[in-house]
């Protein structure tokens, strides 16, 4: 739960000037968070996509610890797919943003209905990947790519 002293904003402070205005994403993050209904763990993937803005970058890595920053705490994976995505979506600017979490929750594997193995997809789209499907589908292919370019 150390996410609960930090601010992942906070991450996203650092930037760079390139002139790229092109998807950027960093798939397969790993994830682990709690479920704050039931206090047992789950786990998975993140992917982030975004499309910088005039050619404003953060690095790689500050993607990924937004991604922990937020679920190293007392979470839902639907207010965690949000909350990282509207963070980079306030404090880079770019044109969009895209969030996919995959995850199993052990409150599904250890209690209720005990199907372990299930996988819970949460999806969040801000801006371009919004409102365009082309952008959402470039972005959702890569996602999809499994090995070598």
């Amino acid at each position: 739960l150390s996410g609960m002293n930090v601010e992942p904003r906070e991450y996203l402070a650092k930037v760079f000037n390139e002139d790229h205005e092109e998807l950027v994403l960093v798939k397969d993050i790993p994830l682990y968070s709690f479920c704050e209904h039931h206090l047992l763990p789950f786990f998975g993937k993140a992917h982030v996509a975004y499309i910088p803005r005039k050619g404003l970058v953060t690095g790689i890595s500050k993607l990924a610890r937004v991604v922990d920053g937020y679920s190293r705490r007392l979470q839902i994976q639907e207010r965690l797919t949000g909350q990282i995505a509207d963070a980079i979506m306030e404090e880079l600017n770019p044109y969009g943003v895209m969030v996919v979490l995959e995850a199993e929750h052990m409150c599904m594997t250890l209690r209720g209905v005990n199907k372990p193995g299930t996988k819970t997809l949460t999806s969040a789209t801000r801006g371009i990947f919004r409102s365009s499907q082309a952008s959402r589908a470039e972005a959702l292919a890569l996602i999809r790519r499994e090995g070598n370019l």
